[in-house]
């Protein structure tokens, strides 16, 4: 199965299940129902902020690990090296 199609699959199982829970046709277990009624409009926000918390330290984490990559370095400055000299003999003034 591929990435997408179980992001689907799983995104659509998600959606259902809150559907379901806005309508009331289930009940979340070990909630009361006006604790209920309080908690399942409020629950695409906080999966909204939960995804963006995750990928904000993500990239955070790949920020401050990307020293760590010493190939990955080391390629990106022959690469800048590379465009650099690409561009003097355009006559493009780097420096």
């Amino acid at each position: 199965m591929t990435r997408q199609t179980s992001v689907l699959l799983y995104g659509g199982i998600a959606t259902l299940i809150y559907i379901c829970l806005a309508l009331g046709i289930l009940h979340l277990p070990l909630v009361s129902e006006s604790a209920s009624d309080e908690l399942v409009p409020v629950l695409p926000w906080w999966a909204l902020v939960t995804l963006g918390s995750y990928c904000l330290g993500e990239l955070g984490y790949g920020v401050l690990t990307f020293g760590d990559c010493e190939e990955a370095y080391t390629e990106l400055l022959e690469e800048v090296s590379q465009a650099k000299n690409e561009l003097r003999a355009k006559g493009v003034a780097i420096d």
